[in-house]
């Protein structure tokens, strides 16, 4: 295993990307913050470091700002967790950042899945029940899936950020999905049939409704609101 390099070590020959990485890791630590001038002060000659640093999402690396995580002020970044150990060449290369998504492929997704994290089922813009400081922030990641007879695939999936970060590089599988849905009643396998056969889940028409009031901008909900407030 390559042992890990120090991040300001001026023998170490690397980008910023992996410096900054290192200096995440080694400086900040998860779960804390920091802002552009800790990063201009710890990279004063290189151009854009901290775009190098956001850069990492594409390995699996989770950084919140203030529009998903409300505690912060808009200078902060959250270090929320780590992933490829792009310091190492062959782990940055088996993390290579996935394909990049194109607009038509995300947004067929996203109609897909109702514009809904396929992990908790919550909207974008929408407050976490169990922290209200937090409002989803959805879109289509890769995720890698086991399939039945044991082969891995890409697929297209909806996810919150925060979904994404706390399954990290994990896989899903199918066989266990499968078992699970051996469990359900006889009334619930019939629904998830109905959903499969759709390709898409029975929603009520206030949850379609309430999931595209969400995506609207601030004052457009305002004004709906006021509406139903008369």
């Amino acid at each position: 295993m390559m042992t890990q390099p120090t991040w300001n070590d001026p023998d170490f020959d690397a980008g910023v990307m992996v410096r900054g990485a290192l200096w995440l890791v080694q400086e900040i630590g998860v779960g804390n913050t920091f802002t552009k001038a800790d990063i201009r002060v710890a990279f004063p000659s290189a151009s854009q470091a901290d775009r190098r640093i956001r850069d990492l999402r594409d390995y699996g690396w989770v950084l919140h700002a203030k529009n998903e995580d409300a505690t912060l002020t808009s200078e902060q970044t959250r270090f929320v967790a780590q992933g490829a150990a792009v310091w190492n060449p062959k782990e940055r290369s088996d993390a290579n950042p996935r394909k990049a998504i194109s607009n038509k492929e995300r947004e067929a997704t996203l109609s897909r899945d109702d514009h809904l994290c396929t992990t908790c089922g919550i909207s974008g813009a929408e407050e976490y029940p169990d922290d209200p400081t937090q409002t989803a922030v959805i879109a289509v990641s890769r995720r890698v899936t086991v399939m039945p007879d044991g082969r891995e695939e890409s697929l297209l999936t909806t996810e919150c950020k925060r979904c994404k970060a706390g399954l990290g590089k994990s896989r899903r599988s199918a066989e266990k999905i499968s078992a699970d849905v051996q469990a359900l009643s006889a009334d619930d396998q019939a629904r998830l049939l109905r959903w499969m056969n759709t390709g898409k889940r029975d929603l009520t028409a206030t949850e379609r409704v309430w999931s595209r009031y969400l995506r609207l901008p601030a004052d457009a909900r305002a004004e709906i609101r006021s509406v139903l407030e008369a």
